[in-house]
């Protein structure tokens, strides 16, 4: 069975070069054969961890490539792979830094934020759903960054009543 599924596989991957499945796929962490989308957010918080990227201008700069980058990337993966394919979790990692975006650098912080993020992209509150039907990469993206700004609203609630958390 293995063998009649490779020449599919093969066939699809050589429609979206390595470089869109290598964005996409957020640099492939959306293969995990389980929860792909919480493996994206993973992803996306180890590269939060860099501390180059943990500056306002430098992740503010990366929230909007990716966005961007991340749509034109995931356009492409649903024109092969179909409508909102599992393994395309860049959304995630865009969803991830935006949840974290000017909140105070702590590990506690990171660990609410990545918390309510996987819960408002599970959930998809108003207006997550609506945007998820858009199409071109912009529904994959778009429902993601109102989660995280969701999340990042969260936080910021979680820490004016636990100050210390921050």
């Amino acid at each position: 069975m293995a063998n009649s599924l490779t020449p599919q596989l093969q066939s699809e991957k050589g429609q979206v070069s390595f470089i869109t499945r290598f964005i996409a796929t957020g640099f492939f962490s959306g293969y995990s054969p389980l929860i792909p989308g919480t493996a994206g957010s993973l992803a996306g918080l180890c590269l939060y961890a860099i501390p180059a990227l943990q500056g306002t201008i430098p992740l503010a700069c990366a929230i909007i490539a990716a966005l961007f980058i991340g749509t034109a990337a995931s356009a492409k993966m649903e024109a092969v792979y179909g409508e909102d394919p599992p393994i395309v979790v860049i959304d995630e990692i865009l969803g991830m830094w935006i949840s974290l975006f000017l909140l105070p650098v702590s590990t506690a912080t990171a660990v609410a934020a990545f918390l309510f993020f996987r819960l408002f992209d599970i959930v998809k509150p108003p207006p997550a759903r609506s945007a998820e039907k858009l199409k071109h990469g912009w529904g994959i993206m778009l429902d993601d960054v109102v989660a995280g700004i969701y999340a990042n609203l969260a936080v910021r609630l979680l820490l004016f009543f636990f100050p210390k958390l921050g």
